[in-house]
């Protein structure tokens, strides 16, 4: 015998029947849901896509693995819950894994080891990661099918290093060292378009506009007539970035900071509000205003919607426990056309999605863990769970919208259809699966993995 097979033993009986533990089950795994990420694979092509625009410079008369296994293995597996390469180590002999790969899941050789998938992250030159880049760029313009115009939301998190590791940045805010990695998604189909690494501090206006202008350009490249309207908060409404916008045909919403001259050219729209509010009885009231206006720092006006609010808030000063008036004042910068409740009530304030996304990349897939000591090294972690998100995104998107986990968090769908144990046997000329009887999203599975399949004999 090659492998040491831990003796059964016996638990507490029930009902007076002994209960009796061995590891005699056969080749099980316990992501069942490697099945439906397989055929999400199978048709976006993501990690192939990626794998092909990566570059290999191993010696091709050793290679045990190719570039398209490693890509496949680690995404999947960053899906499944595994955040970190060490990971693998455990996994290179999981069936299905290897099975999802494109591997035999008991005759197949065993998938990569930690040390192949550190190698995979940590290979790639910043020309490399730049293409890889333009990769899921070109993947999110290949499986959207674009209109007329096209909103796409861009903003930053905030990912705390965690050692001394290449563009960590102090953030006074945090309190700690990391990055603010920049996300950019398609509102419409809420797929991801890029992520970019960089220091945690406020993007300049340089910063903004090459980004705006390497993206712009390159969707223009799939979709030539589609209007791009660039959507974020204030600190990405730069005066650098919009005036590239004005200038190359692309539209923008951003966040505007206040001041005193803004706050002046409201001040009598507020006064009004203020005087309603006062008149009625509802606890806030609500109106908007549209104007030009143009900064020092602008070469020409721009429009400018302000949403005004007056509620009634706990007087502090107040020992009864009064009520006082407060004015609360937002403003917008926009090159859209449209009434001034309109475009920021249905455009700028359904930016808020792009919070959940974000949530979903960061915390539920840990793109966070950009732990290796270089910087590019952490650019390839992020675009490999930036395919993992796609990955996941494609399987909710194959549940039937009457079913509850239409909307749900990849989170949830991870522990309802991919935590799903599962026997595999492979025979001669078929390999079985088996599932649990009691699994109580048996249908559901069954739905989602043949309407991934692709369509046709």
């Amino acid at each position: 015998m090659t492998d040491v097979t831990p003796l059964p033993f016996d638990l507490p009986a029930i009902q007076r029947k002994k209960l009796t533990v061995d590891f005699e089950g056969g080749n099980q795994s316990s992501d069942a849901g490697l099945l439906l990420l397989r055929e999400a694979e199978r048709r976006l092509g993501v990690c192939r896509r990626l794998a092909d625009a990566m570059p290999d410079r191993r010696d091709q008369s050793r290679i045990r693995h190719e570039m398209v296994e490693l890509v496949t293995a680690r995404a999947f597996a960053i899906s499944c819950g595994y955040k970190d390469g060490n990971d693998l180590d455990r996994l290179r002999h999981d069936p299905l894994l290897k099975l999802a790969v494109g591997r035999a899941p008991e005759s197949g050789a065993p998938l990569a080891s930690q040390s192949t998938i550190s190698r995979l992250e940590n290979a790639p030159r910043k020309t490399d990661a730049a293409r890889l880049a333009g990769a899921l760029v070109d993947q999110c313009c290949a499986h959207v099918t674009p209109g007329a115009e096209e909103i796409l939301d861009i903003d930053d998190t905030f990912c705390a290093a965690h050692g001394g590791q290449q563009l960590a940045f102090w953030n006074a805010h945090h309190n700690e060292r990391g990055f603010a990695p920049m996300h950019v998604y398609h509102v419409a189909s809420g797929t991801p378009v890029v992520a970019i690494l960089r220091p945690a501090r406020t993007p300049r206006g340089t910063e903004v506009r090459t980004v705006i202008k390497h993206l712009t350009k390159r969707i223009r490249s799939h979709w030539p007539t589609t209007h791009l309207i660039w959507r974020g908060d204030s600190h990405y409404g730069r005066d650098e970035a919009l005036a590239w916008a004005e200038s190359n045909g692309a539209g923008y919403i951003f966040g505007f900071a206040g001041n005193s001259v803004l706050d002046s050219l409201v001040a009598e729209t507020a006064q009004t509000l203020r005087f309603r509010h006062a008149l009625s009885t509802e606890d806030k009231m609500r109106c908007y205003a549209s104007f030009e206006y143009q900064a020092k720092s602008w070469s020409k006006p721009r429009r400018i919607v302000a949403r005004l609010e007056v509620s009634l808030q706990p007087d502090d000063r107040d020992s009864r426990g009064g009520m006082r008036q407060e004015l609360d004042i937002r403003y917008v910068v926009t090159s859209m056309e449209g009434s001034a409740q309109h475009l920021y009530k249905e455009v700028y304030c359904k930016r808020g999605q792009m919070e959940n996304l974000i949530k979903l990349h960061k915390a539920q897939l840990a793109s966070d863990r950009t732990s290796c000591h270089g910087a590019t090294a952490n650019q390839v972690r992020l675009v490999l769970h930036t395919a993992a998100f796609w990955l996941m995104h494609a399987v909710r998107s194959a549940i039937p919208e009457t079913s509850p986990l239409a909307k749900a968090e990849f989170q949830t769908i991870r522990d309802r259809l991919i935590k799903i144990g599962a026997r595999v046997v492979e025979h001669i000329a078929r390999i079985r699966i088996h599932l649990p009887t009691s699994c109580p999203e048996r249908v559901l599975f069954k739905q989602i993995a043949l309407g991934l399949m692709p369509s046709g004999p």
